[in-house]
């Protein structure tokens, strides 16, 4: 547990324009609520087994709870919420069923591809797969990174 820190000004928006022009017509709390049900829907398209999911957004951070199997999802669930454009750092108030070491996270700079992050961090830019891998299915294709993004990085 602990609070992780985010780039508040990368990532994915979490509402198209119109949406969010929409919930703010109605109330500040409506455009809350529909941030909320985006960035839930994008954890649990993940698939990702983790129960009693829930997320409380609160300006630019997001305090999410439930309870994870591995540490694994855990830290996939915490990447999803925390890169998204607005969000300045997630509260993590989830618990693992099977307690395991803990990933280093990796703040992707400019100029970075994870073949340079893999032979700095492994010192072997071969390794890139194993960073990509373990950023799956949150990232889709190893060339589609961007400043700002928080990586996890495993222990090989």
């Amino acid at each position: 547990m602990g609070l992780f820190s985010f780039s508040k000004s990368s990532g994915a928006k979490l509402v198209d324009k119109k949406t969010e022009e929409k919930a703010t017509a109605v109330s500040a709390a409506e455009l809350t609520r529909v941030k909320t049900d985006s960035m839930l829907k994008a954890v649990n398209d993940l698939e990702l087994p983790i129960t009693d999911l829930s997320i409380i957004l609160n300006d630019d951070v997001v305090t999410v709870y439930g309870e994870a199997q591995t540490q694994v999802a855990k830290e996939l669930a915490l990447l999803t919420l925390g890169n998204n454009a607005g969000i300045s750092s997630v509260d993590d108030r989830m618990s693992v069923v099977v307690p395991e070491p803990e990933a280093t996270f990796y703040e992707v700079k400019s100029g970075d591809s994870l073949s340079k992050i893999a032979k700095a961090v492994y010192g072997d830019a071969n390794k890139y797969n194993a960073i990509f891998e373990a950023n799956k299915p949150m990232l889709k294709d190893p060339n589609l990174i961007y400043p700002g993004q928080m990586l996890r990085i495993p222990t090989l």
